[in-house]
């Protein structure tokens, strides 16, 4: 049986806006060669493969055009939404290589993902000096204030904070470069954010393991950075921010990120997605 493949994107109410990803509401069926192929096809940073299970929980499986990966944000709220569309919303549970990720849909279709417990870690200086030099910026471009760190919350992120929105503006890296470090560290995106304030953050995520120069909304990006702040004492009273992203790139997305006060209970991360026509 050939497989529905729908196109949503997510993290947005605009077709032209978010981040799209391919969603295969029923992949029973196929293996991993399979929904590679497919992934490939589609050509969107991520497609999302449900499987879903006796007990009433569903797998999950990501691809992007050129690999698995362990967990993809804003494919999973493009998946439940495209889910609780043609079927009902509620909660849910997810099991994605990368853990149990809970995920509930209200009635206005607005889906908040749980993610694995979060982890936050030292990034070495030597790899730093490698992360800026392909990107092409210095350390003076950073935020003092706050550090670069590893960050993780279902795929890792090196997060580094720029001290203006200019610099975040101008992104002209090397994607070999930069490609390459990646794939020796096992990173899945740069989160490159800057703080207009306590609540609102900007951010962009060049990926290139995924072979796109750029994602425009990054869910499980978002949950590590939650964790980021939340380890640096660095979230407002709250516990509660949103994230501007793609707006660089002409797709705007908007993320929204709860932090419980225990991180390890695990970062919620915001949003809607709608469909796309095909020629989208």
């Amino acid at each position: 049986m050939t497989p529905v493949i729908l196109r949503y994107s997510a993290f947005t109410t605009d077709p032209q806006g978010g981040n799209p990803a391919g969603v295969v509401l029923d992949a029973r069926g196929l293996d991993g060669d399979a929904m590679q192929r497919i992934a490939t096809e589609v050509g969107y940073s991520e497609t999302a493969f449900l499987l879903p299970r006796a007990d009433g929980d569903l797998d999950v499986r990501y691809f992007s055009p050129l690999a698995e990966v362990s967990f993809c944000g804003h494919a999973t709220i493009a998946a439940m939404v495209a889910h609780a569309r043609h079927h009902a919303p509620g909660d849910f549970v997810l099991h994605a290589l990368a853990g149990r990720v809970r995920v509930s849909v209200d009635a206005a279709c607005v889906a908040t993902l749980t993610s694995v417990t979060p982890r936050v870690e030292a990034l070495d200086a030597g790899d730093l000096d490698l992360l800026l030099k392909a990107l092409n910026w210095h350390r003076d471009d950073l935020d003092p204030a706050l550090p670069p760190q590893l960050s993780y919350a279902g795929a890792w992120h090196p997060v580094i904070v720029a001290a203006s929105r200019a610099r975040l503006a101008d992104l002209h890296y090397d994607f070999e470069t930069l490609a390459a470090l990646m794939a020796a560290r096992g990173w899945t995106t740069v989160n490159l954010v800057w703080r207009e304030d306590a609540h609102t953050v900007h951010a962009r995520n060049p990926f290139p393991p995924g072979g796109v120069v750029e994602d425009p909304a990054t869910g499980a990006a978002a949950a590590a950075l939650g964790a980021y702040l939340a380890a640096r004492g660095a979230l407002p009273a709250t516990r509660r921010f949103t994230i501007h992203q793609g707006e660089d790139i002409g797709r705007p997305s908007l993320l929204h990120v709860q932090v419980p006060d225990d991180p390890r209970d695990g970062i919620r991360v915001s949003g809607t997605a709608v469909q796309m026509d095909v020629a989208a």
